[in-house]
């Protein structure tokens, strides 16, 4: 489950800022960050959600079943069959079993050289989300002010280079056993990633109550959840019980280390959720806040500003003309890339 949970949430995704139009590949969360920066979001915004299931379905789903049928469960390539290799390595990637397996010469080394520029994407994107999310925070003063600066490009120089010394740690690996470090690295972002779901998936919950409370039918929105509320409360609940048993492991021992207990694994697995409560209830009590009461949420505010900005649009683009040669692109092209 570790494993898997870190494969959606971590696996290569792109946002394109300002002035272009908003693309995702995976990880939905990232949209609600880069609405604030996309052309028209009422229609790119949806769209790029929408396109996200079938990306999912296209590169995970069909892909894992067509390795599934080429590569063996007990395949001497695959890494984990070798339980004395302490290192890590492109080539045990199922993708370049596969072909190995195919015996498709030269092509598992273009594999590797994918592999690589997606990772370099998911740092890249990452990188961006983070730094934005810090942007913010300082921006609206829950975060030093400091960390608001921008260049003459908009930037946010001092937010971006905090984000990157955080990159430092990855250097961990030259140190330690590469693949047990990596372990850790992966437990903490699992935990921290489903934490993010379920404030997501909260957050929809009351904002899906506070329309009904002030009868906004969702006809007046430019998108709704295919399985609305009841839909949030279901995938709640499973976030919350793949974050409580995902490293279940860490309490289960076998002959040769029992006795002992794997607390390594238990702190990275578990840390986010302690951290996680003592930030929301701790700025509750610092700040004395209350809760929002369904009839009273605010659905107004920035509204204009929106709607102001999709008539610019808009209007610019209608000066532009229809631009030849893009509905191949868009059709059959664009929505996969």
């Amino acid at each position: 489950m570790v494993t898997a949970v870190f494969a959606y949430l971590g696996q290569s995704r792109h946002c394109h800022p300002a002035k272009t139009p908003l693309t995702t590949s995976t990880g939905t969360e990232l949209v609600g960050v880069t609405v604030g920066e996309a052309q028209n979001p009422r229609k790119t915004i949806p769209r790029a959600i929408k396109l996200t299931f079938y990306r999912i379905l296209f590169f995970y789903v069909l892909s894992v079943l067509l390795l599934g049928m080429i590569v063996p469960y007990d395949s001497q390539k695959l890494i984990f069959a070798n339980s004395k290799s302490s290192t890590s390595s492109a080539s045990a990637s199922p993708f370049v079993v596969a072909i190995t397996l195919a015996g498709i010469d030269g092509l598992p080394g273009f594999v590797n050289g994918c592999i690589l520029l997606f990772v370099f994407s998911a740092s890249n994107s990452d990188l961006y989300i983070a730094s934005r999310t810090i942007y913010g925070l300082a921006s609206q003063g829950k975060a030093p002010r400091i960390l608001a600066r921008t260049d003459r490009k908009g930037v946010p120089v001092y937010s971006l280079g905090l984000c990157t010394l955080f990159c430092l740690l990855a250097f961990m690996n030259t140190d330690q056993d590469s693949r047990q470090v990596f372990g850790y690295f992966v437990n903490l972002v699992t935990i921290f990633g489903l934490l993010t779901w379920i404030s997501i998936l909260v957050t929809h919950i009351y904002f899906v109550r506070a329309r009904r409370a002030q009868n906004m039918p969702d006809s007046s929105m430019p998108y709704t959840a295919p399985l609305g509320i009841w839909g949030s409360y279901g995938a709640l609940a499973m976030c919350i019980l793949i974050a409580l048993t995902k490293n279940y492991n860490v309490f289960v021992h076998d002959r040769k280390t029992y006795g002992t207990f794997d607390y390594k694994n238990f702190i990275t697995g578990y840390l986010g959720i302690p951290v996680y409560l003592i930030m929301i209830f701790g700025y509750k009590w610092w700040y004395k806040t209350k809760g929002v009461r369904p009839e009273e949420a605010d659905f107004i505010t920035g509204k204009e500003e929106i709607d102001r900005e999709e008539e610019e649009f808009l209007a610019r683009k209608a000066a532009m003309g229809k631009k030849k040669g893009g509905w191949f692109y868009r059709t059959f092209i664009g929505w996969l890339f």
